[in-house]
C-alpha cells in the first residue's frame, strides 16, 4: 500500500521527503488551514488507513500550507450555516478522527509554522511532539464563542502544562506565544521558519535508525500509562461540548464572530 501516491485528498497534501517519512500538509492555506467537514473526514480516513496498513512508513511530520498557520481551528463560516444537529454531526466525525489518530501506531511530529488555534492546537497537542516556529501563535479561544474545545484539548493541556495553566488558557482564551509554549512544555524545540521542516525530518531520520517494531511499542506503552483515563476523560469532554451546543450564546458567539464584532453572550 502506497501511501503518498495511492491516496487523493481535497484538503491534505502527502509527500515522502526521505524514505518512510510522510509528510502531511493541511492544505487550505487560503483560510489558515481551518478544519472544514471534508478535512476532518480526510483525517479520518488517513489515520484508519494507518492504523491498517502503514507501509514501508516510519514516522509523521503534520505542518500547515503556506507560512502564516499550522491550523486556525474550526472553519467558522463553515459552522455559521450548521443548525445544532448538523454541527453535532460533524463534531461525532472529529471524535472519530482524534480516537483514530490516537491510536495511530506511528510516531507524529508536530512542525508548527503559525498559528495553532482550538482543534489546530488540539491537533498540535494530538502529536507525539512538536517543533514551533518563532512566529507560531497558540490558543484555546473557544470560550469567547460560547463553546469548549472538543478534540482532546481539556485532556492534553492540563497533562502537558498543568492544571492549573491549562485553566488559565482555556478560561481566558487568550493567545501565547513560544517563549510560553517552550516554557510549558507545549513544543519541544523552535526552531527558525526556514529550517522547521528540516529539523522534524532529521529527527524523523533519527527514530526510523531505530527498530520498528520497538519504536510503535515504546508509543503504544508510553500511551498506556495514560489511556484509560485519558479516554474516560475525553467522554467526559464530549458530553460538556455537547451541552453548549444548543444554546443561544453558541449561536450568538460563531455570529459575532463571523461579523467581527465582539459577542454578547447572555448565559442562555
Amino acid at each position: 500500500m502506497n501511501l503518498v501516491n495511492g491516496q487523493q485528498f481535497e484538503n491534505l497534501a502527502l509527500s515522502e521527503p526521505k524514505p518512510g517519512i510522510l509528510l502531511l500538509r493541511l492544505n487550505r492555506p487560503n483560510v489558515r488551514n481551518a478544519l472544514n467537514t471534508s478535512m476532518i473526514r480526510e483525517l479520518g480516513d488517513l489515520w484508519r488507513a494507518l492504523y491498517a496498513d502503514s507501509g514501508e512508513l516510519k514516522s509523521i511530520i503534520l505542518t500547515g500550507a503556506g507560512d502564516k498557520a499550522f491550523c486556525a481551528g474550526a472553519d467558522l463560516k463553515e459552522r455559521h450555516t450548521m443548525s445544532s444537529p448538523q454541527w453535532l454531526a460533524q463534531h461525532a466525525l472529529l471524535e472519530q478522527t482524534m480516537k483514530a489518530m490516537f491510536d495511530c501506531p506511528l510516531p507524529i511530529i508536530a512542525a508548527a509554522n503559525g498559528i495553532a488555534y482550538g482543534g489546530g492546537l488540539e491537533l498540535l497537542l494530538s502529536c507525539d511532539f512538536a517543533y514551533a516556529a518563532p512566529s507560531a501563535q497558540f490558543a484555546f479561544p473557544e470560550s469567547k464563542l460560547g463553546i469548549i474545545p472538543g478534540a482532546m484539548g481539556t485532556q492534553w493541556l492540563p497533562r502537558i502544562a498543568g492544571i492549573n495553566r491549562a485553566k488559565e488558557i482555556c478560561l481566558t482564551g487568550e493567545p501565547f506565544g513560544i517563549s510560553e509554549a517552550l516554557d510549558w512544555g507545549v513544543v519541544n524545540k523552535c526552531i527558525e521558519h526556514g529550517e522547521l521542516l528540516s529539523a522534524a525530518i532529521d529527527t524523523a531520520q533519527k527514530i526510523a535508525l531505530n527498530g520498528p517494531i520497538a519504536v510503535r511499542q515504546l508509543k503504544k506503552s508510553l500511551n498506556a500509562t495514560l489511556s484509560t483515563a485519558f479516554m474516560a476523560g475525553y467522554d467526559f469532554e464530549i458530553e460538556a461540548y455537547n451541552q453548549c451546543i444548543d444554546t443561544e450564546d453558541r449561536v450568538e458567539g460563531i455570529k459575532a464572530f463571523n461579523e467581527k464584532r465582539k459577542a454578547n453572550f447572555q448565559g442562555k
